[in-house]
């Protein structure tokens, strides 16, 4: 029989023998901003590590009375979008780690003169050969991999800012919403309590002649529809506090959200380092990776190979050796290359509209929250505090007989309506808080 094990004992011996071909040492695994260093052929591939651990969202019951701060933690420990943008973030650093290995070796086993005719017949002029080959990637293709993996990880680190970004913007925007419906809620049961009030004494003065029958209709017709509003109101309280929970990937909400709407402080805006820009030009920069990557991939990339013959009519063994060259004669991967310089160019003009796009987002956003504190300062300063002097003197005149149920029906309809626009005033100014501190994000 021919000894195959022989041959392939002989082969590796060799092959640890000849370090100036084959032997490199191990580099290090690939990290972020730093591309391996080290020569680029040989056989070992770089050292990798534990994956790291599966996410596991947090579970349980909210918080029964939820702030903002604790609502924007929540989110981050249980939303579903940015466990994923965790996870795409996870799978680029496994790619960088993908991108750093080394082409495998290539083992060859070839049997020469095997059952041939005359003297080559049978086994007694049999050649066995075992070799293995590296390709040498003296064309840079790992290091240009590695380098475009690794700009592709900072536009992935980018878009998880971006999510969590985002995700804090629909939270402090959506419990705003609960905080306004809450605040609706409660004028809504004033505003039945007082509407169902007035009713009972109008009628009491109709019987006693006081009043005459329409005033009566009057002051139940608007408690009716006092109580419809109320209805309304509860359903929108309830219904903003399981939006804000949908956010956190959990059905049942909070019993109620207090605290401010406000979180944020004014802070010095740069549109130029805003998320979005970066985001654009991390993409720039990847894409002019690529294309180094795809100008590695046309290069010559030889490979060398070593190994052992046996022949068996004489029982010796001989070393071989080899060099493979493609001929780049046809396929210099062109095409890829001109895709590549033609995504450069698309990212550039991505950069310039998304710098354009922040800049007047930066501009909207803060003209809106200077024209929402004005309105805010307004109505908390002369709107909502006479209005409710003119209810109280309404009151006290309809008393005294001195005014009339419709007189004390506008004045509390006039109240409502300042105390419902500095619920929305206040809701505006957190909204637009809300989108500066967003587009202020880096």
């Amino acid at each position: 029989m021919i000894s195959f094990r022989a041959a392939a004992i002989a082969a590796a011996t060799v092959l640890g023998a000849t370090s100036a071909v084959a032997q490199v040492s191990t580099p290090a695994t690939p990290r972020v901003g730093s591309v391996t260093a080290g020569p680029e052929y040989g056989p070992p591939a770089p050292t990798t590590t534990l994956p790291a651990p599966v996410l596991v969202p947090r579970d349980g019951p909210l918080p029964a009375n939820l702030t903002l701060s604790q609502a924007l933690e929540e989110a981050e420990a249980r939303a579903p979008a940015l466990l994923a943008a965790r996870a795409r973030v996870e799978a680029a650093q496994a790619r960088i780690r993908q991108a750093g290995f080394r082409a495998n070796p290539e083992l060859a086993v070839e049997i020469d003169n095997l059952l041939g005719t005359g003297a080559l017949s049978g086994l007694q002029q049999t050649e066995a050969t075992v070799s293995l080959n590296q390709r040498l990637d003296v064309s840079g293709r790992r290091r240009t991999r590695v380098a475009a993996a690794q700009a592709l990880l900072l536009a992935d680190q980018i878009r998880f800012a971006i999510a969590r970004a985002d995700l804090a913007l629909s939270v402090r925007q959506q419990f705003a919403r609960a905080i306004t419906a809450r605040d609706r809620l409660r004028i809504a049961e004033e505003n039945e309590f007082n509407a169902r009030e007035l009713a009972r004494v109008a009628g009491i003065l109709v019987q006693e002649g006081r009043e005459p029958p329409l005033r009566g209709i009057r002051a139940r017709s608007a408690a009716a529809q006092a109580a419809a509003e109320l209805e309304a109101a509860r359903a929108d309280e309830l219904a903003a506090r399981a939006t804000l929970t949908s956010l956190f990937g959990v059905a049942t909400p909070p019993e109620q959200v207090s605290g401010s709407l406000i979180d944020l402080q004014a802070t010095q805006v740069d549109p130029e380092q805003s998320l979005d820009v970066r985001l654009a030009d991390a993409e720039r920069v990847a894409a002019e990776a690529e294309v180094g990557s795809q100008v590695a991939q046309g290069r010559l990339d030889p490979a060398v190979g070593v190994g052992v013959r046996y022949v068996r009519e004489t029982g010796d063994f001989g070393l071989i050796g080899g060099l493979t060259m493609p001929l780049q004669i046809f396929d210099r991967n062109q095409g890829n290359v001109s895709a590549a310089q033609s995504n450069v160019r698309a990212a550039e003009a991505n950069l310039a509209s998304a710098t354009a796009t922040a800049r007047v987002r930066t501009q909207n956003a803060i003209i809106a929250v200077e024209a929402a504190e004005a309105r805010v300062q307004a109505l908390e300063g002369s709107a909502v505090p006479e209005a409710g002097e003119a209810l109280r003197l309404a009151q006290l005149s309809y008393g005294e007989g001195r005014a009339t149920l419709l007189e004390l029906l506008d004045a509390q309809n006039a109240y409502r309506t300042a105390q419902l626009a500095l619920i929305d005033a206040r809701l505006a100014l957190a909204n637009a808080t809300a989108e500066l501190g967003r587009v202020s994000a880096q």
